[in-house]
């Protein structure tokens, strides 16, 4: 498993991990926001009275309500990204991440306006008469490139497929598989149900709703989001009144570190701006899905005359997702203090390495050398030898890292009993003992660790139940959504016929991860989203002009609908 992980990191670091792969991300935001005049700013309140059902029209062409458009996209984006990866993106870069975040929220409320609203343009009707869209349909159809000679090429369709392949391979990196796992680890934590039967029984319910196509998930996510962000909210808002007198410092320290890196502090050994910036853009994008093109295949379906509301309607999507939900998520862990406090845990051998030495992150030297070290600054030598261990007690000079923490009070097991004998270990990593387990204290990250802000408050250890309920229903709706993403896909490849075969795979992934390694599934997590991700982008911002040129039409339509309502202000139109 450890190795398989190292070579998922390699690949992820030429991708979604390296820094061209942000710097597309927002660069494609930002440059939209600036040439269609900050929409995300001056059409807000128009994308609030048209999910209402203000622009409608009778006999509008589409599978689902502008509102069950939005709680079904919502509920692919609003899920272990909120929980889990809010806590993973702290985690990795400190509060600095969380401003990256919110940064990506900002500019991707453009981006999902654009991706939307020319996919909603040229979508399609699917052999059995449902609306089938997404960024493969324009891709196919508007970016073959004319050569002086007068010859065409097929660029746009080979951009398609290879768009729709991706989104395949991430209807189970980001909806099947880190989402089950999120949700199994959580419960197994809470309630101590065996990861493989929360699997079992959630594959089977998964199973009879996406069965059931677009309009039997667009039933269930419109209950679903709702009712699940009140209970979340409710729990978090819970934390952070009863920790009020960190809630100044918390949202200080957001800001305070972001062109410096976050200073160490507790458990915490550091991180330096780059890896705070990228980790915080990356984790943005799993979260909100704002450049991905995952959300104009759920918007594709909408009931709309005019591809231009329905991408107003997505506009709300990174707000309410990231800046609304994420920030109070990140509150809670900062408010808490749990972020950089070290708790007793079951270490992850991918998250754990033995180096050379006794080290004490209490001495200030030796923090600054650990945090060099996690950070890629500079290396400690790792340990490579016989691990000497005697009633559970590490004998040898050495020091273990687990979640980018050092590591106490570490003892050593062989099932349910203590261990004494020798482990092999190679370049810091134990070899092949799958009986052996180590525990001790070191930090934790993803939905363990929201769990454990969520008891810091009034509720105390009935707060971790709301995380549960709230990470069942967030991450169960979120493998929803993209059951449908992943089968629009597949239609676009294959044909209908071959929709009934990706279901009983994606059934059978969900449930298989349910007790797969956490950090192998957030690296292929990331991987996917990159191969999502670039690809549409090249798209959207190679029809910049034809965009433009919708969002002029909308606003005549609307002004000749509406001549007594307002415009956005400076609307060239008005």
């Amino acid at each position: 498993m450890q190795e398989f992980n190292d070579f998922l990191v390699n690949i992820d670091s030429y991708i979604g991990s390296s820094a061209w792969f942000v710097y597309l991300l927002l660069g494609v935001g930002l440059f939209f926001t600036i040439y269609l005049g900050f929409p995300q700013l001056r059409y807000m309140r128009y994308a609030l009275k048209i999910v209402m059902g203000k622009f409608d029209r009778e006999g509008d062409k589409g599978d689902t309500s502008h509102f069950q458009a939005l709680t079904t996209a919502l509920s692919g984006t609003v899920g272990t990204g909120n929980i889990a990866g809010v806590a993973y993106a702290v985690y990795l870069g400190g509060p600095a991440a969380l401003f990256w975040m919110l940064v990506t929220a900002f500019i991707g409320m453009t981006t999902k306006f654009v991706e939307v609203t020319l996919s909603h343009k040229y979508r399609e009707t699917a052999e059995d008469g449902s609306i089938s869209g997404g960024p493969m349909y324009f891709m196919k159809k508007r970016l073959d490139i004319k050569m002086p000679s007068g010859k065409v090429v097929k660029t746009g369709k080979l951009m398609a497929i290879i768009f729709a392949v991706a989104t395949v391979l991430s209807s189970f990196g980001t909806g099947s598989l880190p989402q089950i796992n999120s949700i199994s680890n959580s419960i197994n934590s809470t309630f101590g149900v065996p990861h493989m039967i929360t699997g079992i029984v959630l594959a089977v319910l998964l199973a009879i709703i996406i069965i059931g196509g677009i309009k039997r998930i667009a039933q269930v996510t419109s209950k679903l989001v709702p009712t699940m962000a009140v209970i979340y909210f409710l729990g978090a808002i819970a934390v952070i009144l009863y920790n009020y007198d960190n809630v100044i410092p918390s949202i200080v320290s957001v800001f305070a570190d972001v062109f410096t890196g976050s200073a160490a502090t507790g458990g915490f050994l550091g991180a330096t701006i780059a890896f705070a910036f990228n980790r915080g853009v990356n984790r943005g994008l799993f979260s909100n899905e704002a450049g991905q093109g995952s959300a104009p295949i759920a918007h594709s379906a909408a009931r709309a005359h005019e591809p231009v509301s329905e991408g107003l309607v997505a506009l709300l999507e990174p707000f309410i997702d990231t800046i609304v939900i994420c920030s109070i998520t990140g509150l809670t862990l900062l408010a808490s203090g749990v972020w950089s406090e070290k708790f007793q845990n079951t270490f992850q051998r991918s998250d754990m390495q033995i180096v050379n030495g006794i080290y004490d992150d209490t001495n200030d030297k030796d923090r600054l050398t650990l945090g060099n070290h996690i950070n890629d600054v500079s290396s400690i030598a790792l340990f490579s030898g016989q691990l000497n261990i005697e009633e559970g007690e590490i004998k040898s000079d050495i020091s273990i890292l687990h979640s980018r923490s050092l590591a106490e009070n570490i003892k050593v097991y062989s099932g349910k009993e203590l261990f004494t004998g020798n482990l092999s270990v190679k370049d810091g990593v134990v070899e092949n003992n799958k009986k052996i387990s180590f525990q001790g204290k070191s930090l934790v990250h993803s939905a363990p660790l929201t769990t454990i802000a969520f008891t810091k408050s009034w509720f105390g250890d009935f707060g971790k139940y709301i995380v549960s309920v709230g990470l069942l229903l967030f991450a169960f709706s979120t493998a929803i959504s993209w059951s449908y993403y992943g089968s629009r896909a597949i239609i676009f490849l294959f044909g209908v016929k071959g929709v009934k075969y990706y279901r009983i795979v994606y059934v059978l992934g969900f449930f298989l991860a349910s007790f797969t390694d956490t950090t192998i599934i957030w690296t292929l997590s990331g991987i996917t989203i990159a191969l999502m991700t670039i690809p549409n982008l090249i798209g959207i911002f190679a029809l910049h002009g034809e965009m433009k040129s919708e969002v002029g039409k909308f606003w005549k339509e609307y002004a000749k609908r509406f001549p007594k309502e307002k415009l956005p202000l400076f609307h060239k139109d008005k």
